[in-house]
């Protein structure tokens, strides 16, 4: 992929980092050269974010060197990374979301006039020119509570470059995106590519990787696989690479499914939310929910285990009026929720595997004196750990330090130790790689085996496609069409018309 003239804006060489009883990183190396947007892959777990940690000064390396342009650097820090202009852009926004770009723009050099006060006219004038500058045409006045997550992002961005950063590591910046959205970033990370900015782009949504970026190196296990330029590669090779072995997209294989209806949904409406929603999910059955953004469908599950207001209208579980004011009490029916956002409310991540697993069904685990039976505990953590392959060094690992992937399986662990009847599964494949994808659909083909009746919502068509038996499609709260998977009309183009309201 090299040529003899290239230049690299930086270089990191025979990079090794060890951690207790872990090789992360052995001898890997990476180049990025200017106005490039170069994308890095792996599984989790194949070393990505030790990389970027160590580029950024988060972590030393044990061996290697790191390069900015021709410098070497003995001790890269995080001070040192931001002055020599690399930034790093994570998956959620670090931006303070009570005050306004212009405050977050200028936080902590906020400029003053000659009495000492906060100058809030220069500094909304100069914010704003600031944001033409880059092709943002947003009211430096609006509070960041406010943007969508595409526009926060794009003002941190903006705000890298505002700091003169040459290099932007972007780390699934399209995770919490809604697919509307996704296009904007890219148009806009396009443009600062073209005025010589370099990306570093993290990415498990490969089909990113070819519509974005320029080049890729993949990881695998710690180990550098190599360097490629998209161009001269095709999805099912960059899977071999990310994998290591030939891939094979999980299908779903038909079988009977009793059509005993687990949960009814009668002429259900909450205003702001969704109206008139007629639903039913049968137990075995794998039903698709999915829209754009705002559509309603997350809203629904999150009414239904009583995160938020149910609405008016008559919901059965089994036949029997069911409402949920709180989660306990959707658990105690049998209805379990795993939440979009993992980190923030599916996982306590300085918590261990064991602690995590059981923390739902603890008044199960204790004797008639309110004491934990400690073996009856390990016993039911070690059974789903097995089941569900759980990749752990011990069940007192916290979860944190887990792949994405097996943080995942956690949460699918807590979850099927509740013997739920409905679950409510929202976005349960983002932000992990390609194979635990395929390990997570296969957990939930397992369950619905099982007589469980579940709700998958997910805005990638062809995974509900090869995982689901029937897809509801949502726009503006309402239901507006439904595909029996396995007919001639559900194909990704009939169902992307209806998500968009055609």
């Amino acid at each position: 992929m090299d040529t003899p003239t290239d230049t690299y804006v930086v270089e990191l060489r025979d990079i090794v980092k060890t951690f207790p009883g872990v090789r992360a990183l052995d001898r890997v190396g990476f180049r990025l050269r200017p106005g490039e947007i170069h994308s890095l892959v792996g599984k989790n777990g194949a070393g990505k974010s030790t990389l970027m940690n160590i580029l950024t000064g988060i972590y030393q390396p044990d061996e290697g060197e790191i390069r900015v342009g021709d410098e070497p650097i003995d001790t890269m820090t995080t001070g040192l990374a931001k002055q020599v202009g690399i930034a790093y852009v994570h998956q959620h926004s670090q931006l303070v979301p009570g005050l306004s770009i212009a405050e977050n723009l200028f936080c902590g050099e906020v400029p003053t006039d000659r009495a000492g006060f906060v100058d809030w006219r220069g500094m909304y004038r100069e914010a704003g020119e600031l944001l033409e500058r880059v092709g943002l045409e947003i009211d430096p006045r609006r509070k960041v509570e406010g943007l969508s997550v595409a526009e926060q992002q794009m003002i941190e961005i903006a705000n890298a470059m505002f700091a003169q950063a040459r290099v932007i590591i972007l780390d699934e910046a399209t995770a919490p995106l809604p697919k509307n959205e996704v296009d904007m970033l890219f148009s806009f990370v396009r443009r600062q590519r073209d005025q010589g900015v370099a990306f570093i782009y993290i990415s498990h949504y490969l089909e990113e990787v070819f519509e974005l970026c320029d080049t890729v190196t993949v990881l695998r296990d710690g180990r550098l696989v190599g360097g490629y330029r998209v161009s001269e590669l095709d999805m099912p090779e960059l899977i071999r690479l990310i994998s290591g072995a030939k891939f094979e997209r999980f299908k779903r294989e038909r079988f009977e499914i009793d059509g005993r209806p687990i949960l009814e949904i009668n002429g259900l409406s909450r205003p702001g939310a969704y109206s008139e929603i007629n639903l039913a999910f049968n137990a075995g059955e794998i039903v698709g929910l999915t829209g754009l953004e705002g559509c309603g469908k997350a809203m629904l599950a999150r009414g239904l285990f009583g995160l938020e207001p149910l609405g008016e209208g008559e919901v059965l579980l089994e036949g029997e009026p069911y409402l949920a004011e709180m989660p306990d009490q959707a658990f105690d029916r049998g209805v379990a929720y795993l939440p979009r956002d993992r980190q923030r409310l599916g996982i306590i991540g300085i918590r261990s595997v064991l602690e995590n697993i059981t923390l739902p069904i603890l008044n199960r685990l204790v004797n008639v004196f309110g004491v934990l039976r400690v073996r009856a505990e390990r016993a039911h953590a070690e059974r789903y750990v097995d089941t569900l392959g759980i990749i752990t060094p011990g069940l007192q690992q916290p979860v944190q330090l887990l792949s994405g992937g097996n943080q995942q399986k956690v949460v699918f662990a807590k979850l099927a130790g509740t013997e739920p009847k409905l679950l409510l599964l929202d976005e349960p494949t983002q932000g992990v790689d390609v194979q635990a994808k395929t390990e997570i659909m296969r957990i939930v083909d397992q369950m619905s085996r099982q007589g469980v009746a579940v709700a998958f919502i997910s805005e990638e068509i062809r995974e509900l496609l090869d995982v689901c038996d029937r897809i509801v499609v949502m726009y503006e709260g309402a239901v507006t069409a439904e595909f029996q998977v396995g007919d001639s009309d559900a194909t990704v183009q009939n169902i992307l018309q209806a998500v968009e309201g055609g």
